[in-house]
């Protein structure tokens, strides 16, 4: 008997998981997403334009380098790839070769910057004012 029940928990554990996440993230509203996201720790700014262009101050979007000024274009990726995202269309080298980064919706008006899945999570953003 002892052998049944342990290979139900890492089952068990999973279909938690993925019900917990699926729930977290909800769907995503393209309309909602425009407006000013900030780190509290830091005071970092990202601003997401109704006019589909977007600016960044003190923001960090690795955990390699520090905080960077950077602006450009974005757009949502809704229901194009596994996940809901934001793509930020970098110019003027404001990231040096990066030329654009995703960030990720997390519900609630958060969003975060996911470079390394395994590793260590940025600070989320927190939307303070819409535009």
């Amino acid at each position: 008997m002892r052998k049944k029940m342990k290979g139900r928990w890492p089952a068990a554990a999973l279909v938690a998981s993925a019900a917990l996440i699926a729930g977290c993230a909800g769907s995503v509203d393209a309309d909602e997403l425009p407006g000013a996201y900030r780190d509290g720790k830091t005071d970092g700014e990202l601003l997401l334009g109704s006019d589909g262009k977007f600016s960044a101050t003190g923001v960090s979007t690795d955990t390699s380098s520090g905080p960077a000024n950077f602006h450009g274009r974005w757009e949502f990726l809704g229901n194009e790839a596994s996940s809901d995202f934001i793509y930020l269309t970098v110019e003027d080298g404001g990231l040096g070769m990066t030329a654009g980064i995703q960030l990720y919706p997390m519900g609630r008006g958060n969003v975060e910057f996911r470079p390394d899945h395994d590793g260590k999570q940025l600070p989320k953003l927190h939307k303070v004012a819409a535009p």
